[in-house]
């Protein structure tokens, strides 16, 4: 259920592109005169300003969640935004929820590469990296960057975590600094510089809109596990491989690992890469490990091998040098950081992703 609160804007606490961080006086009985944390998504709200009465959803602030633990800006029912232009396309986001969106896909009759996409059955061997964790996008493009400077790089975002892209602070970081080509939101995931109904349709608009030599798929910030063997948002990474090798790309499955994470099965090879690559995963897919390394390295290189031979897909356990992976993760733009530890609080999950981009990288002169 959702829990509501008024509250009055105090003051602007910073922006990035679609997104904007209020701090905000709440208004209701029990909590009158309490300052909160609030983001306002300009494209759906409009942008507030100080002084302006506004209706927010607490839900996930009250509950004292991390990712997404704050209140967010439903509405300013004093001034309400002006309608956007009409425009083309008629495909609808958050579908039959108060917040539904229609956007122009990619894909769509009215598309401008309706006509290419039609054609277009094939990702011509494209790398295709698939990761768990939004926090990974930075360090595989880093590595991608380090074997190939020049690479176009899409990111496609599934819709397993947030819906909005610019809930992102790390995508519009990463497109600031040139290190993202162009983004794709596919499913019911939406405000990317392209919209796409299918996973399919987005990895086919990154080869043959965006013309990406590398394509990274992963879900928004907000994943979402439960303990269980089978209940987090990450095992669709497990359907976006499918979606790889259905249409000849080349699939690379990032592995989650984790030298700092408390909990045993997060430890090393996490269990949810363990799930989808060796329980729901169908498909080839190559493997990235460290080759050389300390007693973490060696203990993911045996648990990789493992995975592999257990496996219901054929995995591909590939070793890739990590000479230089260090300092390119520390030229990263935006802030390296997964379940609130930094590059040096758990190198290994971040070493990890990166070496899958140089493996994608050292793949694109194979299309």
């Amino acid at each position: 259920m959702m829990q509501w609160r008024e509250g009055v804007v105090v003051e602007e606490i910073r922006e990035w592109p679609g997104s904007v961080e209020y701090a905000v006086r709440l208004a209701s009985a029990d909590d009158t005169g309490s300052e909160v944390r609030c983001l306002a998504y300009t494209a759906m709200v409009g942008r507030p300003e100080p002084g302006d009465r506004v209706i927010l959803n607490a839900t996930a602030l009250l509950k004292g969640l991390g990712t997404g633990g704050l209140a967010f800006i439903v509405a300013i029912p004093d001034r309400l935004p002006q309608d956007a232009p009409d425009s083309p396309g008629h495909i609808v986001k958050a579908r039959y929820t108060p917040q539904q969106q229609m956007f122009l896909a990619v894909d769509e009759q009215d598309s401008i590469h309706h006509d290419v996409l039609i054609d277009a059955t094939s990702l011509d061997l494209m790398p295709v990296v698939v990761a768990d964790l939004h926090s990974a996008l930075p360090a595989l493009i880093a590595g991608v960057r380090l074997a190939r400077p020049e690479a176009r790089v899409a990111y496609v975002m599934t819709d397993g975590g947030a819906l909005p892209i610019a809930f992102s602070r790390a995508v519009a970081g990463l497109k600031e600094a040139g290190w993202i080509a162009a983004t794709l939101t596919v499913g019911q995931a939406f405000g990317g510089d392209f919209e796409a109904v299918s996973l399919h349709s987005g990895l086919l608009a990154a080869r043959h809109v965006v013309d990406a030599d590398v394509t990274i798929v992963i879900q928004g910030p907000g994943n979402v596990g439960t303990g269980t063997p089978w209940g987090y948002s990450g095992v669709a990474a497990a359907e976006a491989l499918h979606a790889t090798h259905v249409l000849g790309g080349t699939s690379i499955a990032a592995l989650r690992v984790s030298g700092g994470d408390p909990r045993p099965r997060h430890r090393g090879i996490s269990h949810h890469s363990t799930t989808a690559y060796g329980k729901a995963l169908l498909s080839p897919a190559i493997l990235p490990v460290l080759a050389g390394g300390g007693e973490l390295a060696a203990l993911v290189r045996r648990q990789a091998i493992d995975l592999a031979a257990h496996s219901r897909a054929d995995l591909d356990v590939v070793e890739i040098g990590t000479e230089g992976v260090i300092e390119a993760l520390r030229q990263s733009p935006v802030k390296l950081s997964t379940m609130g530890r930094g590059l040096e609080e758990d190198l290994a999950a971040f070493v990890v992703s990166a070496v899958a981009g140089v493996c994608a990288a050292q793949r694109i002169s194979e299309r």
